[in-house]
């Protein structure tokens, strides 16, 4: 089961492969790794590149990857294709591939991607991988699409947006808290006097409306979501060609 994320975003088409394309400025964006580094090669030679996630503060994975780009095709779409590996043995991720397909779209792009990877440790792995990794890179992904969206459309730089993110997320648990608490109150309306009846009515109220928003309502505009780009392909894709070309990276 392959993972597929897409965006729109309303950007000029060079800009935004630049912002992908460029190891430097692709790491500030996508959360799913922390250094991007293209290693030499001989004209006329896929890029090869060295990759690392930091998954915790004293654990960081690394691998090697090659990649592949059409940056001029006939029907004014781009293409960018990648095989990549980590031999780190605490790394989930054994190997993979994938792509990244640039379709212009009226005044933006549709920026997609598909990619699959094959888990390592065996048995544990697999299931680990289908109930907890491969969800959480989905929504990786989703998350750092728009994320990049925000960077282009709004000016909104990856690290304001982490910060923006961070913060809604404090206030909506600081809320979901305080409407929890605030519906185990009941035994404490007595309080308000002769307005005990009515509190006893509104204060739960409140405190489930609180906490209805906190859980379900959306994201500020400011704040990348992975909610905002499409997790499923609208009709069947299939790989590039180019990515047939790339040999497996060792």
């Amino acid at each position: 089961m392959g993972l597929y994320v897409e965006a729109r975003i309303r950007a000029d088409l060079d800009d935004l492969w630049a912002r992908t394309q460029d190891p430097a400025r692709h790491e500030r964006w996508d959360l799913r790794f922390t250094e991007i580094d293209h290693l030499p090669r001989a004209e006329g030679e896929p890029q090869r590149f060295r990759y690392a996630t930091r998954v915790l503060p004293f654990l960081t994975v690394a691998g090697t990857g090659v990649s592949a780009g059409e940056k001029e095709r006939p029907d004014g779409t781009r293409t960018s294709a990648l095989r990549f590996a980590s031999p780190h043995p605490l790394s989930l991720l054994a190997e993979g591939s994938g792509y990244w397909r640039y379709i212009p779209d009226g005044d933006g792009v549709r920026f997609l991607t598909g990619y699959d990877y094959r888990p390592r440790w065996g048995r544990f792995g697999a299931v680990a991988d289908r109930w907890l990794f491969r969800p959480l890179m989905g929504w990786a992904t989703a998350w750092s699409f728009d994320r990049l969206r925000l960077w282009l459309e709004r000016g909104i730089t990856p690290e304001r947006a982490l910060r923006n993110w961070l913060a809604e997320l404090a206030v909506r648990a600081l809320v979901l808290a305080l409407g929890c608490a605030g519906l185990g109150l009941e035994s404490a309306v007595h309080l308000f006097g002769a307005l005990a009846p009515a509190a006893a009515y509104l204060v739960p109220l409140l405190c489930a409306v609180a906490v209805a928003a906190a859980l379900f309502a959306a994201p500020l505009p400011t704040t990348p979501a992975s909610r905002r780009c499409l997790r499923r392909p609208p009709t069947r894709v299939h790989a590039p060609r180019v990515l047939r070309a790339l040999e497996n990276p060792r």
